[in-house]
């Protein structure tokens, strides 16, 4: 509960008053007993998640009573309510705005413990924060001020650029600022020239080591700087860094909020996500000689465009806090993301100059969403022949409609399809493939061995042909004609590793959307169960961008790349996350996945299988289990596609309570 200023005044009887700060203190100690009693069962939710993970590994309907039960204990024992009241892809205004009463507001203990740490920061940076200003709300402009002023790290300067249009009144107001605090300094320009020349106004007033930037009527949270600071003690190399932020109205009232994951090149290219706050090194930015007047209306995209040809990805760094708040001018009861406007003819040009400056050939079309780009990278001629592997065992039905599909529906001119039979009895399938076989459709390979994915996979591998590798399940069917063409083309770009696909189940919920490591102890699908219509999970699951891993439903790789890193693994992985293994040794060796929206297919997720509900198919899913936790747990942990910020309960990237981030002025 938190009153405003103005409410506590209209509370006239001083009982009155005291009765409500009797009630504050209580819910107060309330708040700190339920942080010590989150702490004191950490060993035991854990336990118990991972109970929730061996039944949330059998979907059947049968097991959806007890999980719901162990859910809803768990919830009651830790308190954690908030994100069992969200709805599924959205973050509502009242669920964020309990979030942040618990944990983004910053308390007189932690203003304390901030101001105690300040002296002993080895590193202590200037940041000069650029303000242009083109005649925004006088208000909107002061609230921005004074967020910087507030500012509990205190090394920093403002430079405010002003255009000579302004109303005389403003530009009293801003020298008047500039006169009470010595660190505020304010040039007026003769004439407008737009945005990008007022920010090259003010950056020719800046002495800092690092540049921050702020627009006119957005607001700082009080500890912004100081949390870059301790980024760049612990990484004092970083080039570029940034922040999560949200939306704020003229009330104060925030939502919208962006969580963003660390370094992520292919989301960046389908969207300036980096967006506020973003921190520049000064030496850099004027290297390369501030804002382009050319880029007006994209110039801060294609300032970040610019500054990466000079730097390197571990260069570049993401902080997990709301450190900055958009100003937002009309309200909204349910809300989830910032407001993104769509991609301009000045937005296509600068990732265009960008790709042209790196020497590649690409050509910048609009996304799925008109709020998004999709650079399309050129295929060689002629195509390189791609190797399509399909394991199967008493499949025929399904089989029969994959490959229908993907005859019929796949514009991708060179590929061959590799059906490997694994011990099929039934005579139906065992007589269908003969005749594919001798018509030429596929070739197929027999593994007389008990079901191993990750072996048979290698075996088919070390008989394909092309160059291109595509792991297929038996029972997908093909939905967008340049699938194969789409996801070919990222997976021959020498810095990307696996390609997955857009998975959807036949009534159109989406099964796979990219790989979340943590989910539910080990991995789980991003978007998992949720409709078209609900995904407005910071709309990423629209956007090409890269994951930590993909899934081996539906995944591309180079063959020279699944021979260097060992292919699945037949020892330790026989059969679950065996894909994300892979991906993540991808990873480890330099290499990126990528994720894909414009490659769709469905996915009538093991029809051919079935679930894995047997003892010793449990048995051995937590051997496979212990094997990922024991062998990847440090990355499991924090997943750097993620946010710390965002549950490992959900797919839908809905609010974590608690968060996983540390406040450094705890743990110090």
């Amino acid at each position: 509960m938190t009153l405003t200023q103005t409410e506590k005044s209209s509370l006239a009887p001083d009982s009155t008053r005291q009765q409500i700060e009797e009630e504050l203190a209580e819910l107060r100690q309330k708040a700190a007993e339920q942080e010590s009693l989150l702490a004191s069962n950490d060993r035991q939710r854990q336990a118990l998640q991972q109970q929730l993970n061996l039944l949330h590994n059998s979907l059947s309907w049968r097991l959806t009573v007890p999980i719901r039960k162990i859910g809803n204990w768990l919830c009651r024992r830790t308190g954690i309510v908030v994100a069992a009241k969200q709805s599924a892809g959205t973050v509502g205004v009242e669920d964020y705005q309990k979030w942040l009463n618990l944990y983004d507001t910053l308390t007189e203990a932690d203003r304390a413990a901030i101001g105690g740490q300040l002296d002993k920061l080895v590193v202590q940076p200037l940041i000069s924060i650029l303000l242009p200003v083109v005649n925004p709300p006088e208000h909107q402009l002061l609230r921005s001020i004074a967020s910087v002023r507030a500012q509990l790290y205190p090394h920093w300067e403002l430079c405010i650029a002003e255009v000579a249009t302004s109303s005389a009144h403003l530009h009293s107001l801003l020298l008047e600022c500039q006169q009470q605090d010595a660190r505020i300094r304010v040039v007026v320009r003769p004439e407008t020239g737009g945005m990008a020349v007022a920010t090259n106004s003010a950056l020719e007033l800046a002495s800092g080591e690092f540049v921050a930037l702020l627009d006119a009527g957005d607001e700082l949270a009080p500890h912004a700087l100081f949390m870059l600071a301790i980024e760049l003690n612990r990484m004092p190399g970083a080039d570029i860094l940034y922040t999560d932020e949200d939306s704020i109205d003229d009330d104060g009232r925030r939502s919208r909020p962006q969580f963003k994951s660390a370094w992520n090149p292919d989301l960046f290219f389908s969207w300036n996500y980096l967006s506020h706050l973003t921190v520049f090194r000064a030496a850099l930015i004027k290297e390369i000689g501030g804002c382009r007047r050319e880029a007006e209306g994209s110039h801060e995209y294609d300032l970040a465009l610019r500054c990466l040809r000079r730097t390197k990805g571990e260069r570049i760094r993401h902080i997990p806090a709301v450190l900055y708040h958009r100003r937002r001018f009309s309200d909204a009861s349910h809300v989830s993301a910032p407001e993104i406007s769509p991609p301009t003819d000045a937005t296509r040009k600068v990732l265009a100059d960008y790709f042209a400056a790196e020497g590649l050939v690409v050509s910048v079309e609009a996304g799925v969403l008109p709020t998004v780009c999709a650079v399309k990278y050129r295929l060689p001629e002629p195509a390189p022949l791609v190797s399509l592997i399909m394991p199967t065992r008493d499949g025929g039905k399904v089989l029969r409609n994959c490959l229908e599909s993907i005859h019929k529906n796949t514009t991708y001119p060179q590929y061959e399809i590799l059906v490997v039979d694994n011990q099929s009895q039934d005579a139906a399938t065992l007589n269908y493939l003969a005749s594919l076989a001798d018509s030429g459709v596929i070739r197929l390979l027999h593994y007389d061995k008990p079901f191993n994915y990750s072996a048979i996979n290698n075996f088919a591998v070390s008989h394909a042909r092309g160059d291109i590798v595509g792991l297929l399940n038996d029972d997908l069917e093909v939905i967008s004609p340049d699938w194969l063409t789409e996801m070919v083309r990222h997976a021959l770009r020498p810095e990307i590793g696996a390609v997955g696909a857009k998975l959807y189940y036949p009534d159109r919920r989406i099964q796979h959307a990219g790989v979340i490591l943590g989910l539910r102890g080990v991995a789980g699908h991003a978007g998992h169960g949720l409709r078209p219509d609900q995904v407005d999970c910071a709309e990423r699951l629209q956007m090409v961008q890269n994951y930590s891993a993909v899934t081996a439903a539906c995944m591309v790789v180079r063959k020279s790349l699944y021979v260097q890193v060992g292919g699945l693994d037949e020892l330790n992985l026989p059969v679950a996350y065996n894909d994300v293994d892979f991906c993540l040794r991808l990873v480890a060796a330099g290499y990126r996945n990528l994720w894909t929206p414009l490659a769709e297919l469905y996915h009538h997720e093991s029809v051919s299988r079935g679930y894995d509900e047997t003892t010793e198919k449990r048995e051995r899913w937590q051997r496979e289990f212990r094997y990922m936790q024991q062998q990847w747990g440090s990355i499991i942990d924090n997943d750097p596609c993620y946010n710390a910020n965002l549950s490992l309960d959900w797919p839908d990237f809905r609010l974590a309570c608690p968060p996983r981030v540390n406040r450094p002025w705890e743990t110090n």
